[in-house]
């Protein structure tokens, strides 16, 4: 009887690994499939098991191609299965092509006489995922908010940084799901931040990876109204509830959706959005309506240099406002004087009414 035996975390065990342990079950005639104890688990990955030991060891157990499960939990990183291993002397260890531990596997089989094969990786019978992928997913909210931004905007991309600049924005409400997304799409409200949080990936450094901005997933990730310092990664300043906003902020649809990494080489006035910027810094530090709103004047002033059309402003009550994300259509962010000025605005097509989202934590 040729015996086979891999070993692996398999703390959710999936797709993947079953076709994996079908693979090399198809090695010889005996199956041990060995995974990491609850307490390496911790010690290598700081992550808590997802059942307990005899619970995996079960659920293991009653997959088709397996015929028996061992605990590893021995000290030697990727080879906490070795003392099982030395006892139970299997023919073969199977491996996939990524294993990490390669070198020391390769040792243990001379040390004992058992060939290692590396199993390629076939094509998978479902789209792959990985148990990280599935705690990510886990882990994951159930809704987001999106975000307006009123000043300092593309000081958050990396090569446009500046040290000692600020960005400031405000989560906003009503906050969208993966079922309910309440708003139009490509808009400049950082979707694309909330629908990689909702999907359980680093908002982060997808948005980066697009070659624009962290603002969006950072203050979605966050919540409240922040203040950020510029530079290659979000570093918070100052966070908010936003109180001073409430009943005093509303959005309005342009009618034309806008693509921010379509216009981030444009030229522009980064010393006005600099200065823009610092006069929200201080505003939100100071709980003042009327200096942020000025900061939102100073933004839309570069924008209307840019060569975005001019905004609606024939509306009573209305302090400042300012396209938002990269501008050139999507939406527009609105400061009014008092909520009664705000819900007169939203009787008129296009604006709606929108508050500070501080996610309870």
């Amino acid at each position: 009887m040729i015996k086979v035996f891999v070993s692996g975390f398999y703390d959710i065990v999936h797709a993947g690994h079953l076709q994996f342990f079908r693979e090399a079950r198809a090695l010889g005639d005996h199956l041990t499939v060995s995974f990491a104890s609850a307490d390496v688990l911790w010690r290598e990955r700081q992550r808590r098991s997802s059942l307990p030991d005899e619970h995996k060891r079960a659920l293991i157990a009653s997959l088709g191609p397996v015929d028996e499960v061992v605990i590893g939990g021995g000290p030697d990183e990727g080879l906490e299965f070795k003392e099982q291993f030395l006892l139970l002397r299997p023919h073969i260890l199977a491996v996939t092509e990524d294993d990490r531990y390669g070198a020391a596997k390769q040792a243990l089989c001379a040390q004992t006489g058992a060939r290692y094969v590396v199993l390629p990786k076939t094509p998978p019978q479902f789209p792959p995922v990985s148990t990280s992928d599935i705690v990510r997913w886990i882990r994951a909210p159930q809704e987001a908010p999106l975000r307006v931004d009123f000043a300092g905007g593309w000081l958050d991309v990396p090569r446009f940084a500046r040290p000692g600049a600020y960005i400031v924005n405000c989560a906003i409400s009503p906050a969208v799901s993966l079922r309910s997304w309440p708003y139009e799409r490509n808009a400049g409200l950082g979707g694309s931040g909330a629908w990689a949080l909702l999907n359980g990936c680093n908002g982060v450094d997808s948005e980066l990876d697009l070659g624009v901005g962290w603002q969006d997933p950072a203050v979605i990730s966050e919540s409240g109204l922040c203040v950020w310092r510029s530079g290659r990664r979000p570093e918070l300043e100052i966070k908010t509830d936003g109180a001073f906003l409430r009943g005093r902020m509303a959005v309005f649809w342009t009618g034309t959706q806008h693509s921010t990494p379509g216009v981030a080489n444009q030229p522009r006035n980064y010393d006005a959005i600099e200065r823009a910027g610092r006069t929200a810094r201080d505003a939100v530090w100071r709980q003042d309506l009327a200096q942020l709103a000025e900061a939102v004047r100073q933004s839309s002033a570069v924008q209307t240099a840019e060569g975005m059309a001019p905004l609606p402003a024939d509306l009573p009550g209305m302090l400042a406002s300012k396209y938002c994300g990269g501008g050139f259509g999507g939406y527009a962010a609105y400061l009014f004087a008092d909520s009664a000025a705000r819900d007169a605005a939203c009787a008129r097509p296009g604006l709606r009414p929108i508050e500070p989202y501080v996610a309870q934590r």
